[in-house]
């Protein structure tokens, strides 16, 4: 004899298939949450700081581009985005503050000499 139920099991939808909707929220916030905190934050931290050095620069501050030049600052414009930045005796470029990398910290005058006559008396 010819029975159709189980034909009928067949196809009927299996169970325990999903979480539904909720699960999929909870798993895409997750993904974004990881993802804000490995990238879009460090980022955020890095701009504002790279920020405040720019507002921190001097005239005669030692400097380093971003394209690898050193070079001390003549003069800062405060309406335009530029300064002249001197990278050799009597060479004198014209750039953005914003191509600045990182001021260079050197060791005061003094440092430098105590070090010298601390060294020559060994």
């Amino acid at each position: 004899m010819f029975s159709l139920v189980p034909d009928l099991y067949a196809m009927a939808p299996q169970g325990g298939g999903g979480g539904g909707m909720m699960g999929q929220i909870i798993l895409f916030g997750s993904i974004f949450l990881i993802f804000f905190l490995l990238v879009i934050r460090p980022q955020q931290k890095k701009v504002k700081r790279h920020q405040q050095m720019l507002s921190s620069l001097n005239k005669g501050d030692q400097i380093i581009t971003s394209a690898g030049i050193y070079g001390k600052i003549n003069k800062i414009s405060d309406d335009k985005e530029y300064m002249l930045v001197e990278i050799a005796d009597k060479t004198v470029v014209k750039m953005q503050k914003g191509q600045v990398a990182d001021i260079v910290k050197s060791k005061p005058v003094k440092e430098v000499e105590e070090n010298k006559s601390e060294s020559e008396t060994k």
